[in-house]
């Protein structure tokens, strides 16, 4: 399904006598001072759960407790010391969300980040089952989809890396960039997003998960780092399906190519979830080297809390619905406002997901950081733009990401009818400013 939608690519306002856009710019700057004057303080600047969401798990907070026991099913005290692992129906629970078997999982505690992060620092200062560290073989390299998550990019730079931008496309990372970057033995990974992506709501087609599985780098030491961050947060009832890419790269006996990561940040509580991280035996020993020296065992008793809420998948899955219920809404406001105000402009496209947390809105070039700005000024933060490219450096000034599911609908759609304005007020004056290099 083509997932663009506007038309960045049609002439339309470029096609304006310079008298109709100085008219639309004086209406959009009457307009932009009207919403500055009602002192506006609204944060769209990260996918964080709304507060309706995070109602809907209160119930965990009491499961576990004096009358029900602390003990797992298999006996062992969950208030006490051991089991790195994490607790058995924890594992099963995460593997079930990642479609990795509950013996190739290790659960932590809230933060998949925090996992990631950790695998990294370790890759770098120690090497990856065997191999020389990464600080010791040179400068080393990363493969960064983008526009992509900020976070990731800023964990390979925060150590030095060397970030190289491979072309989002419909259906994932531009592969053939991939395969051709993974020939140099500098090159050491790769973060991925691969269901509903952030910030495009991209989910990897089949072909682009095969080819991931049988990528044969020539560094021994290269990982993919499968963040299916959103592995569950569907928005339909008819939801996008994500070829397994443990069981494609066990097929083709490259599973150590890929490590797995998921939690239920966005599920029960950001601040109070579980996290995992699974992946081929193999590795999992490399892991367990670390963490028998890191930790004594993450927090087994929100483990528990977890794993008696939830139950299983299906648990998962139904309590997911009600998040949707929550979120649908706003998305909708996101993209009629998109639609009815910028639709036929020719100033911007968008993606409109099926699952995720985000929109992704592409301006015409040199008009993001300045909508940003303006956005700012009128009192709504969003993220920085350039965010979603490495080192924060959108080659175009394009690229804006929408996070809507923290404001309420009402102040979503405040924010959204002046987002619209400032993007409208950013290509009028920068189409104004073009023409005197176009005459």
């Amino acid at each position: 399904m083509e997932k663009w939608r506007g038309d960045l690519f049609m002439a339309a306002w470029q096609e304006l006598e310079e008298p109709a856009l100085k008219t639309i710019e004086a209406e959009c700057e009457a307009a932009y001072e009207t919403y500055k004057a009602r002192g506006l303080k609204l944060d769209m600047s990260r996918g964080k759960p709304g507060p309706e969401q995070l109602d809907l798990t209160l119930d965990m907070l009491d499961c576990v407790n004096a009358r029900d026991g602390y003990r797992t099913a298999g006996g062992a005290d969950t208030r006490n010391y051991g089991i790195p692992d994490g607790i058995p129906e924890a594992r099963a629970l995460l593997g079930a969300m990642m479609g990795v078997p509950a013996e190739n999982v290790i659960v932590g505690g809230n933060s998949s980040l925090n996992m990631m992060f950790d695998y990294i620092a370790t890759a770098y200062s120690k090497g990856v089952c065997g191999q020389e560290p990464w600080c010791r073989q040179g400068a080393v390299k990363f493969l960064c989809p983008a526009p992509g998550y900020d976070r990731h990019f800023a964990v390979t730079d925060y150590f030095g890396f060397e970030l190289l931008t491979v072309d989002m496309t419909e259906t994932g990372p531009d592969m053939d960039q991939v395969e051709s970057f993974v020939r140099d033995p500098l090159v050491k990974g790769i973060w991925c997003v691969p269901l509903y992506s952030n910030p495009d709501g991209i989910t990897y087609s089949d072909e682009t998960v095969r080819r991931m599985a049988a990528l044969r780098p020539a560094a021994p030491d290269f990982r993919i780092m499968w963040d299916n961050a959103y592995c569950v947060h569907h928005l339909t009832d008819t939801p996008d399906v994500l070829l397994n890419l443990y069981d494609e790269a066990k097929a083709v006996g490259n599973e150590d190519i890929a490590v797995f990561f998921a939690s239920t940040s966005k599920i029960s509580f950001p601040g109070s979830g579980i996290a995992g991280i699974a992946a081929s035996p193999r590795n999992l020993a490399d892991i367990r080297r670390r963490l028998s020296i890191q930790t004594i065992g993450s927090d087994k008793l929100n483990m528990l809390r977890h794993a008696r809420y939830f139950g299983d998948i299906d648990g998962i899955r139904a309590h997911m619905k009600l998040h949707a219920a929550i979120l649908r809404p706003k998305f909708a406001v996101v993209l009629d406002t998109l639609s009815r105000e910028l639709g036929g402009t020719g100033i911007a496209a968008w993606h409109e997901p099926r699952g995720g947390y985000f929109v992704s809105v592409n301006l015409l070039p040199g008009c993001a950081k300045e909508t940003v700005r303006l956005l700012a000024e009128a009192g709504v933060v969003m993220t920085g733009a350039g965010a979603t490219y490495p080192y924060g450096r959108d080659p175009k000034d394009s690229n804006i990401r929408i996070a809507p599911t923290f404001p309420s609908v009402e102040e979503l759609q405040t924010a959204m009818e002046l987002f619209c304005v400032c993007a409208k007020l950013a290509a009028a004056r920068q189409l104004l400013g073009d023409r005197p290099r176009r005459a």
